[in-house]
């Protein structure tokens, strides 16, 4: 069995979805209530490959919602939570979504192996950065030309460089797309320049002179709110790849010739029936999903219960290869600016 543990883009789209799955003590009460509230296991689903192969999997809603991010023992408090329910119901391979994995991360829950009476078994949760990556990847390589980019000679700035996926898709690019050249565009300089030796090439540049020169510009770094980048300085065409959470770009960036696509998202090639992708806000919530969710789901087709993605760049081409491949065998496909429109359109 696959695990995929999330949670409500905001606060109130948490109580609306707790009204409507009967907890109403939960979902009448405040954010101090919401912060006591435990992980609910909310659906059960079956899944089945091209293949014939039948799959079960549940979904478990961690009860934290992105406003309790400053509340740092919350966070992680819920997480760990989410991660013990999920290993005492025997889910085999449970992936992080949302902020659940950047919060694994980021507040670096390695230290927590114990949870009252459970010893995580790290081996059954994964982040699914590897099948995220990989699909971003995939993504630019669809979608460039399709809007005239020719990848040979275009240049791709990769906001976030040094994380776990733009760190990947910074290798994919250079040792298998062959783009012109490749921008680096992080906060901490030593990073990158760790970054770029590895890579033997690279330039490092800021936000907004990067922003100037790319025709194509991967975001794996969440865009601050406050953030105020001029579009017009924007190169046209221009294939702006939204792979940070939350997906915000579409309301920073807009125009004739200045193309939005939500990265690190994949559709099944048929209708799931499940509810769970609604909370997401996926224009099609019933085929499509996070790149990490599927990356559950494709380790329990394959039968290949590790945790294949896990700690700080460790994501290697050969990796991505497979889990590319289980991708495109297991019915997946990259969302691309039409099936987006299509989406929308409907």
């Amino acid at each position: 069995m696959f695990g995929l543990i999330g949670h409500s883009t905001s606060f109130q789209d948490a109580r609306r979805k707790a009204m409507e799955l009967g907890y109403d003590h939960i979902a009448e009460g405040d954010l101090d209530v919401w912060c006591t509230a435990p992980p609910q296991l909310v659906e059960h689903v079956e899944v089945v490959s091209p293949l014939g192969k039948k799959i079960e999997g549940a979904y478990i809603d961690s009860c934290f919602v992105p406003e309790m991010l400053s509340r740092f023992k919350t966070a992680r408090r819920k997480v760990l939570n989410a991660m013990e329910l999920a290993q005492k119901k025997g889910i085999n391979i449970t992936a992080l979504g949302g902020f659940t994995s950047i919060i694994f991360e980021n507040f670096n829950l390695l230290q927590h192996k114990h949870v009252r009476n459970t010893t995580l078994e790290w081996e059954r949760f994964t982040t699914g950065n590897t099948h995220t990556a990989w699909v971003i990847c995939r993504q630019l390589e669809i979608n460039a030309p399709l809007i005239g980019l020719d990848l040979s000679k275009a240049r791709v700035a990769v906001v976030g460089a040094t994380g776990d996926i733009g760190s990947a898709v910074c290798r994919w690019l250079s040792q298998r797309t062959g783009v012109a050249e490749l921008l680096l565009v992080a906060r901490q300089q030593q990073p990158l320049l760790d970054l770029q030796q590895e890579l033997g090439g690279g330039r490092i540049l800021g936000l907004e002179k990067a922003l100037s020169e790319a025709d194509i510009v991967v975001w794996v770094a969440s865009m601050p709110k406050t953030l105020d980048i001029n579009s017009s300085q924007i190169r046209r065409p221009c294939l702006m790849i939204d792979g940070g959470y939350p997906k915000n770009l579409d309301e920073k960036f807009s125009g004739s010739g200045v193309h939005v696509l939500k990265g690190g998202i994949v559709e099944f090639f048929e209708d799931i029936g499940w509810n769970m992708m609604e909370l997401a806000e996926m224009e099609n919530p019933k085929r499509q999903m996070f790149a990490c969710f599927a990356e559950a789901m494709l380790l329990e087709f394959e039968d290949f219960h590790t945790n294949f993605s896990w700690g700080r760049n460790n994501i290697t081409l050969e990796k991505m290869d497979f889990i590319g491949q289980a991708s495109i065998k297991h019915g997946f496909s990259a969302l691309s600016l039409n099936s987006q429109a299509q989406a929308k359109v409907a």
